[in-house]
């Protein structure tokens, strides 16, 4: 979700460059899944940006992901820009599949059985250039996935006994392919570009996507989970940069242009993603609503559950952002001659967002119960099942807190 287009002090990589520890008083113990008999893959093959990183960037360029990222639920760092859980983790447990190991990350023998995390956290769809916070975009990722498959198969050709901790053959052709990834090219694109120009880059942006997913399908890719953008517009870095107008935000404290710029990204992908499912009739080309289902959360919070849509957890500033540019989520620094520290909220389960660029876990556990609705995908996901231990109506009943 981080942009490293632009290298300047209010940019997306400043922003993740300036993270540091801090540990809440807050533990979540256990969150339940939902089931769909429509949602169930052998191995999940994952690309994209922080959204959905699972320790790539921390893991492929030593990126600083510390303290009190992870505390929430892994009750230490994990690599993921969150207190917690990420979306992907809660697709993952919906399959009854482990977390996703970031294919960057070889310490401790991680295990790819049933998936690979090729995600980093500042990716961008479009060639990273020597400003950009992560060289591993789009392109670099499908480009790992390949060299992944084929050093895989050369290892199971030669011991079969490595399928303990490699995906069989089958998993690379039965296996759900997600992307979440885009947001970075139109975040860092607003720093440069006015909203017209941005408008007349999506296209640019969408036409290096469609590249990397056709690499993807000459693979033996067959089912695609394709995310749109969530509202750009919302976070509050984005809000304290180009928000201070207030005739530039709309009714619920957002950037308007940064929102309708998602929006018509969000319509043009949608548009290729059935063009991809016309142009190839094996694959199964599944489009999530992911604006809707966010903006929903923001302009609904209070009946959600939520005491904040916008203030990140994790700031400096107070009301009504609780985020300062200049020190980021878990950072001692000195201000106007003052030391001050960015400390995470007492209860994260209140907060939307996480750190003025990313949502928190309780935020991510509604987006995925509401994804797996079926309700915002195209095609829709109908038939399911829901466990024992599935979400309930109100899915904030299962937060268990010291």
């Amino acid at each position: 979700m981080v942009s490293g287009s632009k290298n300047q002090t209010n940019s997306p990589a400043m922003a993740l460059k300036t993270l540091i520890p801090w540990i809440p008083t807050l533990v979540l113990l256990h969150l339940p899944v939902i089931s769909p008999s429509s949602f169930t893959y052998p191995a999940v093959f994952n690309f994209g940006d922080s959204n959905s990183d699972t320790g790539g960037l921390a893991a492929g360029v030593a990126f600083p992901v510390g303290a009190p990222n992870g505390e929430t639920y892994f009750n230490k760092p994990s690599g993921r820009f969150c207190d917690g859980r990420l979306i992907i983790d809660f697709l993952m447990d919906s399959m009854d599949l482990p977390y996703l190991n970031a294919y960057l990350d070889s310490i401790g023998a991680p295990s790819f059985r049933t998936g690979c995390n090729f995600a980093t956290g500042g990716a961008t769809i479009l060639p990273a250039n020597a400003a950009s916070l992560s060289p591993f975009s789009f392109g670099v990722q499908v480009a790992q996935f390949i060299r992944f498959k084929a050093r895989v198969l050369e290892l199971l050709g030669k011991d079969k006994k490595l399928q303990k901790i490699l995906p069989s053959e089958d998993y690379f052709r039965d296996g759900l392919y997600s992307f979440d990834v885009g947001q970075n090219d139109l975040d860092g694109a607003f720093y440069s570009k006015s909203e017209d120009q941005v408008a007349a880059f999506i296209p640019t942006i969408l036409s290096e996507f469609e590249a990397g997913v056709e690499r993807l399908y000459n693979e033996g890719a067959r089912s695609l989970w394709i995310h749109g953008m969530g509202p750009l517009g919302c976070l509050p870095r984005i809000i304290a940069t180009f928000g201070r107008d207030a005739s530039k935000l709309d009714q619920f404290g957002c950037v308007s242009s940064h929102n309708r710029a998602a929006k018509l990204f969000n319509s043009q992908l949608h548009a290729l993603c059935a063009k991809l499912g016309s142009q190839f009739p094996q694959v199964c080309v599944t489009y999530v609503d992911i604006f809707a289902i966010k903006l929903n959360l923001i302009a609904n919070f209070s009946q959600l559950g939520f005491k904040e849509s916008i203030a990140a957890c994790c700031g400096y500033g107070g009301p009504p952002l609780n985020f300062d540019n200049r020190i980021a989520c878990g950072q001692t620094k000195s201000l106007n001659g003052s030391l001050v520290t960015a400390k995470p909220c007492d209860n994260t389960t209140e907060y939307v967002n996480w750190d003025g660029n990313h949502y928190t876990e309780a935020a991510n556990s509604y987006v995925s119960s509401q994804i797996l609705t079926g309700k915002f995908s195209d095609p829709p996901l109908t038939e399911f099942t829901i466990s024992p231990s599935a979400f309930r109506t109100d899915f904030r009943k299962h937060f268990r807190f010291f």
